[in-house]
């Protein structure tokens, strides 16, 4: 969605992305990989004890490492100026890779919260019952349309070749194919759409919380704070780009009254990149407030740890001790 347009109003946005992006991106590569890996690690591990809410969380791990596969690549093309040194297949499975994160993590959190919404809500509702196999159908059909929305992204020429040097953006052409208006048009829906879903789900609970006095119910806090968690960093990380990407869009077509604020708000919009990479990074938080079997397991390494230091403690005690 960042703004293209061959003006003199375009000549600063580019400055900013190779010394702000590529350090912001690799802290959050950094930061998601040993976070998604332990649980993708706790949740394999206890596959017995899966049920339709663990299958879910499992698919938003999958959306990640769609994300930190494809980061490495971008972060050298930010290094490089966004020089792109990987050919135009590579830029296409980069960008379409990078698409179908954004989609399939919205979409599992979203469904996420609408099965912690039912719970609290209708908690006698038969969608509260329903199996893993079922829970497994809903997944691949929510991967069968997300891939499925995003092929033109394979499908379309992305690479953009200007004084002997690539680079591989999905805004590469001021004509655009109906391939890549849809892919925009989604940008912008799977934003709003997914939010007004959420923001009822986190009302509409905190009214039943109050209307039946379950406030000390711990499940039922769970339950809620799961759902502010998700719309605090759905907000946090894909709000960003939306918003001023569309003010950009909107300014792109009247540069003569908006210069000088249209290379500000296209600044703005590279930073706004980094947020949405970040998902990647505060994933784990979700599965931290919404799986009981991924707390309980971080709770056990953090005791076994903190026991294994006391008993090193200890030992270093006694031995100086003994040397006394």
């Amino acid at each position: 969605m960042q703004p293209n347009n061959n003006t003199t109003c375009d000549a600063e946005v580019t400055k900013l992305a190779p010394s702000v992006l590529p350090p912001l991106l690799i802290v959050e590569f950094l930061l998601g990989l040993p976070g998604n890996l332990m649980a993708l690690y706790i949740f394999c591990r206890h596959l017995q004890s899966w049920k339709p809410s663990i299958l879910f969380l499992f698919n938003l791990i999958l959306a990640d490492f769609f994300l930190l596969v494809s980061m490495p690549f971008r972060i050298d093309a930010y290094l490089h100026s966004e020089i792109w040194a990987f050919g135009d297949a590579w830029c296409r499975i980069n960008l379409f890779m990078l698409a179908v994160n954004r989609a399939a993590s919205i979409s599992f959190m979203t469904v996420v919260a609408v099965n912690r919404y039912f719970k609290i809500v209708h908690p006698h509702n038969k969608i509260n019952y329903i199996s893993l196999r079922q829970a497994g159908g809903i997944s691949c059909f929510i991967w069968v349309v997300v891939i499925s929305l995003r092929i033109p992204l394979l499908t379309n020429e992305l690479l953009i070749k200007k004084d002997n040097v690539s680079y591989c953006r999905s805004f590469s052409k001021k004509d655009l194919p109906f391939g890549l208006k849809l892919h925009y048009g989604l940008y912008v829906i799977e934003f709003f759409l997914p939010l007004l879903i959420l923001l009822f789900c986190s009302i509409r609970i905190s009214c039943i919380l109050k209307q039946r006095q379950m406030n000390r119910d711990k499940k039922v806090q769970q339950a809620i704070y799961t759902v502010l968690v998700i719309v605090g960093i759905f907000i946090f990380c894909f709000g960003p780009g939306v918003v001023i990407g569309l003010i950009a869009l909107y300014m792109q077509n009247r540069l003569n009254v908006y210069c000088n604020a249209y290379k500000i708000i296209s600044q703005l919009f590279v930073l706004s990149i980094g947020f949405t990479y970040v998902n990647s990074a505060l994933d784990p938080v979700i599965y931290l407030f919404s799986s009981s079997l991924f707390r309980n397991a971080i709770k056990k390494c953090i005791s076994q740890i903190g026991l294994g230091q006391l008993q090193l403690s200890r030992r270093d005690s006694s031995v100086i001790g003994s040397d006394s």
